[in-house]
């Protein structure tokens, strides 16, 4: 059997998604591994006053490139960009491009989704199933098509505890919804959307399992695989450790933990992990790693490498408990905030810790149902695929997460956010670390001020109260007085 990089020598590729994460990560790496690989066509759309030209310019200046960039400096002239919009009949793209990817593409990689949770169902159908539609009909008239990829989630099917390698049955007809939905206004499409997903959490998830069916569909005209990643977060090995440029999945909880803005969570648990192939690609089954072991590297990370202006030092506290939960964001959060906005209001500042606290508890709020269920993800494929590779491959191309190091990778993962995430100069950890140590002063001056001044309360309006700390006076002076008389003697 041919190499991988054999295998992509001459190859041309359409990748959808191409300046999200996943997608430039893919990008970096085929042009790393497979320097023979033909052509690179992206599918681009115009973007916050940006041109397609000026998004995919940006894309290649970004460190991610730098190593590809150091061994061909014309590297980007692989990479073809394709005016696209996936919320348009045929993804708006132009005839003349249509022909041009059917009489050259060899591989297609579906990365393109919607992956906010809370997406308004409409939005969400266009994106992660209208879109794969018509993506599997351009596929269709291509004519030296080996591959059609298609990037799903391992959470497509989370209202099961068991998830095999399969496709399962949709929660509805696709084209049922689709046809249904067209003449709704939003107002209506949002009040039923609760029925629609059903035991599903929202619409990310709902209509992921939609779109997997819809690939399911093409499986006798097209060679399908489908690639189920569950919590995507910083690179492990490649381009380098750490990398990650974005707020994304547990990048942001990450960060309002190593900035003092997150001090108590919920409670999280691990998560432990056939026609159409299909890759479990989790971990919690061959390579189980705590939430509560995560919480401990995390918040120690920071603390050896804080991140510039913590707002407070590092300390996250995860609890099962409710109330507690309740009373902690009451106390540590929203007080503090409140406090922290009515001082920048005095300062003629706009205040704005309220805005970002409420903010964060939304987002920890959609991560909940996600944080605080169990699976077990099967993942036989995976395994079979990791067998069938060269000694040379299992190198070059290594997804065998036996071998990550956990630890090793939260260092490197908090570290990346404060560098790419951030753009934070490492050079400035020591004084980020003095920062710290003066927030570590102000909060024990505070806490002991406070206890004094609760106290004296309480002296001052209990008998009870001042009779304990006679008691507790006496017997201090007592014990020292003891410990004098007995050095005398010893003298």
């Amino acid at each position: 059997m041919a190499s991988i990089t054999e295998y992509y020598a001459g190859k041309s590729v359409l990748i959808t998604g191409a300046t999200g994460f996943m997608g430039k990560v893919l990008v970096e790496k085929l042009l790393w591994s497979c320097p023979d690989v033909k052509a690179l066509y992206i599918l681009v759309r115009p973007k916050a006053g940006q041109s397609m030209e000026q998004r995919v310019s940006h894309m290649m200046k970004c460190k991610l490139f730098d190593r590809v960039r150091e061994a061909n400096p014309d590297f980007h002239k692989k990479i073809i960009p394709i005016s696209s919009e996936l919320t348009q009949p045929g993804l708006s793209i132009s005839p003349e491009d249509v022909e041009k990817l059917s009489a050259c593409i060899n591989i297609v990689f579906h990365c393109a989704a919607t992956i906010r949770f809370d997406e308004p169902l409409k939005h969400a159908l266009q994106l992660n199933v209208i879109a794969t539609q018509e993506l599997l009909s351009l596929a269709q008239r291509m004519h030296h098509l080996e591959a059609f990829i298609h990037i799903s989630t391992a959470y497509a099917n989370c209202n099961r505890k068991h998830i095999d390698e399969v496709i399962y049955p949709p929660p509805v007809e696709p084209k049922k919804l689709i046809e249904s939905l067209e003449w709704m206004d939003d107002g209506i499409v949002q009040d039923i959307t609760p029925r629609l997903i059903g035991d599903r959490p929202n619409t990310y998830t709902y209509t992921k399992a939609l779109a997997e069916y819809v690939v399911q569909q093409e499986q006798d005209k097209l060679n399908i695989g489908i690639i189920r990643p569950s919590i995507v977060g910083a690179s492990w090995q490649e381009p380098f450790p750490g990398w990650i440029d974005n707020f994304n999945g547990p990048s942001g909880v990450f960060i309002a933990a190593g900035k003092g803005i997150l001090q108590k969570n919920k409670r999280i648990w691990r998560k432990t992990p056939k026609t159409t192939l299909v890759y479990n690609c989790t971990s919690g089954g061959i390579n189980p790693f705590h939430w509560g072991e995560i919480e401990h590297h995390v918040i120690s990370s920071f603390k050896r490498n804080p991140l510039e202006q913590a707002f407070r030092r590092p300390n996250a506290n995860i609890t099962s408990n409710y109330l507690i939960n309740q009373y902690w964001i009451l106390v540590s959060h929203k007080f503090p905030a409140l406090i922290y906005d009515l001082f920048l209001r005095l300062c003629g500042q706009k205040p704005q810790m309220m805005r970002i606290f409420n903010r964060l508890h939304k987002a920890i709020g959609l991560l909940e149902y996600f944080s605080s269920q169990d699976w077990e993800w099967n993942s036989d494929n995976i395994s079979m695929l990791m067998s069938q590779l060269t000694p040379e491959d299992r190198t070059m191309f290594n997804f065998d997460v036996r071998q990550l190091n956990w630890p090793e990778y939260i260092e490197n993962y908090c570290i990346g956010t404060k560098k790419y995430v951030l753009n934070e100069d490492m050079s400035d950890i020591p004084a980020a670390r003095q920062h710290l140590r003066k927030l570590r002063n102000i909060r024990y001056t505070f806490n002991t001020l406070l206890v004094v001044f609760i106290w004296r309360v309480f002296i001052a309006r209990s008998q009870m109260a001042r009779n304990i700390w006679y008691f507790v006076v006496s017997l201090c002076f007592k014990f020292l007085s003891y410990f004098r008389a007995s050095s005398t003697l010893t003298n």
